[in-house]
């Protein structure tokens, strides 16, 4: 084993109805002057209305930035950050899927540092310090409560990422009864998202992949394929509510640590270019770039084959293979669009989305098998 470092949020609290209960759970915390960074769906379905009378009633005062969008724009966060500073934020809560998430950790550093989001981005360029932060997610998917991980869209549509343990937040809250009402296409790719994080990290060839990450990842794996038909099914199913949202909890422990690769990278210019959802956007590659990578590593997916799917743990020879058209099948049974084509995307986007790609270098040098762009627009070709 060689060394390794692995880093977390510092504090986490699962349980139903803690939302509810923001307040005492935060304590002091955030300061008087809270900062709540989510969407306008959270805030019409009022997901978010207990958490704010919890904060009021404890005598905080609250500004509500609803506006963050599916792959936010750069713009959108510089508007909350500005809402923060004319408010004086002394804290910001996240609360909402990985969009609003990631948001929220961006608008927390650069409402507490003079550091510029251009000198932010890549691997450890983020410096801090950062205003208090807590995140409360209403999606079981991105795992972005625990990753050190933000996404923003860019010129041109490119999806630019800041990874820095100075964004971990200060607290996660998992509140399974947020996610009671979600709907099945929502539950479905944002589950097939947390375990491809699951299995990406499992995987990777980043030089930090650890045994801490690969046991989280395994059973993330085993939490997410043993319920994430279920809760497609009934929604209301509050124990594999909570077993998904753990297990993407789990799922983004293992990634935050043993980064992600070419799944994500050619996800990107999907959602970037398309807005195609991000866990739809993965799921739509996923067996392509499986299949890509298991000329080369075809043992590592057969170790988690029967995790995700237990009827595979008798199967010997073959038993990759059985993995992908599982993972296929499994897409299918949740309806999820099987093909690009089926999200509108045109073959002639395919080269441009394979030399936006390339440019998703931080993610790929974790894939097991160098990706070219000649090899991603196979990998587009093959999906589409």
């Amino acid at each position: 084993m060689s060394g390794f470092q692995f880093s977390t949020t510092k504090s986490l609290i699962c349980r139903p109805g803690a939302a509810a209960d923001l307040a005492a759970s935060v304590g002091a915390l955030l300061g008087q002057h809270i900062l709540v960074v989510t969407d306008p769906g959270i805030r019409k379905l009022g997901l978010i209305d207990a958490a704010l009378a919890s904060l009021a009633a404890a005598g905080r005062a609250v500004f509500v930035f609803d506006a963050v969008e599916a792959d936010p724009s750069r713009a959108t966060l510089m508007a909350a950050v500005a809402a923060g500073q004319t408010f004086g934020a002394t804290g910001v809560v996240g609360f909402g899927g990985g969009s609003s998430l990631d948001v929220a950790k961006l608008a927390a550093l650069l409402l507490g540092s003079d550091q510029p989001l251009d000198e932010a981005w890549g691997v450890g360029n983020a410096k801090g310090p950062r205003l208090p932060l807590v995140l409360v997610p209403t999606t079981a998917g991105t795992g972005s409560e625990v990753t050190p991980v933000s996404i923003i869209t860019v010129e041109n549509d490119e999806k630019r990422g800041v990874s820095s343990a100075v964004i971990l937040p200060d607290l996660a809250v998992l509140d399974a009864d947020l996610t009671l009402g979600l709907p099945p296409a929502i539950t479905a790719a944002t589950g097939v998202d947390a375990m491809v994080h699951a299995i990406e990290a499992f995987t990777s060839k980043s030089p930090n992949n650890n045994p801490l990450s690969r046991m989280l990842a395994r059973e993330a794996l085993r939490l997410l394929g043993a319920n994430i038909e279920t809760v497609c099914a009934e929604g209301s199913n509050r124990p594999a509510r909570e077993a998904m949202l753990l297990g993407s909890m789990l799922a983004g422990q293992a990634f935050a640590n043993s980064p992600v690769a070419a799944v994500h990278a050619l996800a990107y210019p999907i959602g970037g270019i398309f807005h195609v959802p991000h866990g739809l956007s993965n799921a739509l590659v996923l067996a392509p770039v499986l299949r890509f990578n298991a000329e080369v590593q075809a043992d590592l997916y057969d170790e988690i084959a029967a995790d995700a799917f237990p009827s595979l743990a008798e199967m010997g020879q073959g038993r990759t293979s059985a993995f992908i058209d599982a993972l296929v099948s499994l897409a299918a049974r949740l309806k999820l669009p099987p093909r690009l084509r089926d999200v509108g995307i045109p073959e002639e986007a395919l080269p441009r989305m394979a030399a936006d790609a390339m440019k998703q270098q931080r993610l790929l040098v974790n894939n097991p098998r160098p990706v070219s762009e000649a090899d991603a627009l196979a990998i587009y070709r093959a999906a589409w």
